[in-house]
């Protein structure tokens, strides 16, 4: 390990780096431009700094150096052992301090601890960090059992061809799957197609997905490809499917069977080789029942279903998101990373985000925009999560909540809150026993314990 002495006595240099060098690569420096520059060149791992340098503050230097290398372990020296300097010292970031004259064995046992610490800090940032990767995927947050799953899912699907189908409500971050699944697959290097099915008018939208020739439709003035040929050998992402109307599913079927597109206004086919990755906030199979979808797209575009939970039932992702957000929009404003009060921080966990991410995201970027403080209170906040009212969803979810009364055993409490999801679920056991994480077959039996079993 290497260990800095900064001392402008020559004397105190000397003898500590004779105490410490049969244990530590020791370097020297008698002031503050020597010191800097040795931190250019070298990873040092503890300093001895004096607070009383000739011409210059120990106290300035220590956060000059905090600044090049914060993991450096940083032990004050002086004379004079006051009270309000150590203080001082311990609040600019370092470890200890030690008084003169210095007692060699006790300098030896200090830097000992401190590179001890130093160590287990660093263990401790590397495991946090493996945490951290097993929490996000390809840019998307998620620790629950729900966002894991799909994490796998988009990790099996991701080198196959297969069309995918991801649902989930509005903000839920179906876009950001998408995309993972391109980007994290064989077809990377190709493009990745984004349109909106309904943002965009139906004969725009057409011309959008198949391209037109010259003089196909009024103002078509010159031949343009569309989406699926500029997308070949990629994935093209048809945001908000259930919204296409009926006569383009038609047509986006035939390139899934035929994989040919023909441009509008043309009697010429062109071959593709797209991957189709679908997003709806919609119950396509109701869609289906109405006449609204085909059904014969639905079980083309279905090949793998990837549901996104809303964030209301991911609740222990929060903390996550939160901490991401306010990192990311601090850094955008060119402030310190903000942080919550516990007051603040209690409201947006208990928040019921019908926006879902999107809206999170929205709730911070307007805190660290409004809040003048580092620290993010309660009346940073939007309205809507001080109030904990934003929507009447929000209100019957807290209205549905399950309250369970103190004194009942624990076999007791299951048995309610087994019968409220089942009920909370419209009697729906497969839905039941995922929300649950318990086997069908499971809840089956309980369910007969409970009487109901012949439901």
């Amino acid at each position: 390990m290497n260990i800095l002495i900064i001392d402008d006595e020559r004397a105190i240099c000397s003898s500590l780096s004779f105490a410490l060098d049969d244990e530590y690569r020791v370097f020297t420096a008698s002031g503050p431009e020597e010191s800097l520059q040795l931190l250019e060149q070298e990873p040092i791992d503890g300093i001895l700094l004096d607070l009383n340098l000739r011409g210059t503050s120990g106290i300035e230097l220590l956060r000059q150096i905090k600044e090049k290398q914060p993991d450096a372990v940083v032990i004050m020296m002086t004379a004079y052992g006051s009270i309000e300097s150590s203080v001082e010292a311990m609040k600019a970031g370092a470890y200890h301090y030690l008084t003169k004259p210095l007692n060699l064995e006790e300098v030896r046992l200090l830097l000992g601890k401190a590179l001890a610490f130093q160590q287990l800090h660093r263990q401790v940032q590397v495991l946090s960090q493996a945490v951290r990767q097993q929490e996000t995927y390809a840019g998307i947050i998620g620790k629950s059992h729900a966002m894991q799953k799909v994490f796998q899912l988009v990790e099996k699907v991701k080198d196959i061809n297969s069309h995918v189908l991801i649902s989930g409500e509005s903000g839920t971050g179906k876009e950001l799957v998408a995309r993972a699944i391109h980007y994290q697959g064989d077809r990377q290097k190709r493009a990745f197609s984004v349109i909106n099915c309904a943002a965009i008018p139906e004969l725009l939208l057409e011309s959008e997905l198949f391209g037109h020739e010259k003089g196909a439709f009024t103002g078509a003035y010159a031949r343009q490809q569309g989406l699926f040929e500029r997308s070949d050998g990629g994935t093209i992402f048809l945001d908000e499917i259930g919204e296409m109307p009926l006569a383009l599913q038609a047509k986006i079927l035939r390139v899934i069977q035929e994989k040919v597109v023909t441009p509008i206004g043309s009697q010429q086919s062109k071959e593709v080789d797209v991957r189709i990755i679908s997003a709806t906030n919609r119950q396509l199979q109701d869609e289906v029942a109405k006449g609204t979808f085909r059904e014969d797209l639905y079980y083309r575009l279905n090949v793998i279903p990837i549901h996104l939970p809303p964030l209301r039932e991911r609740k222990e992702d929060v903390p996550l998101l939160v901490e991401h957000f306010l990192a990311l929009y601090s850094a955008n404003m060119g402030v310190r990373t903000k942080t919550l009060s516990p007051e603040a921080k209690r409201k947006l966990y208990d928040y019921a985000y019908p926006g879902n991410v999107r809206e999170l995201s929205n709730i911070l970027e307007y805190a660290v925009a409004l809040s003048e403080k580092e620290v993010i209170e309660p009346h940073d906040l939007p309205e809507a999560v001080r109030e904990k009212r934003s929507s009447s969803q929000a209100q019957a979810a807290e209205e549905q909540a399950l309250l369970i009364p103190p004194g009942l055993t624990l076999a007791e409490a299951e048995r309610m809150y087994i019968l409220y999801t089942l009920d909370n679920n419209n009697g729906h056991r497969l839905n039941t026993a995922k929300q649950l994480a318990i086997s069908e077959r499971g809840l089956r039996e309980k369910l007969k314990q409970y009487g109901r079993g012949a439901q």
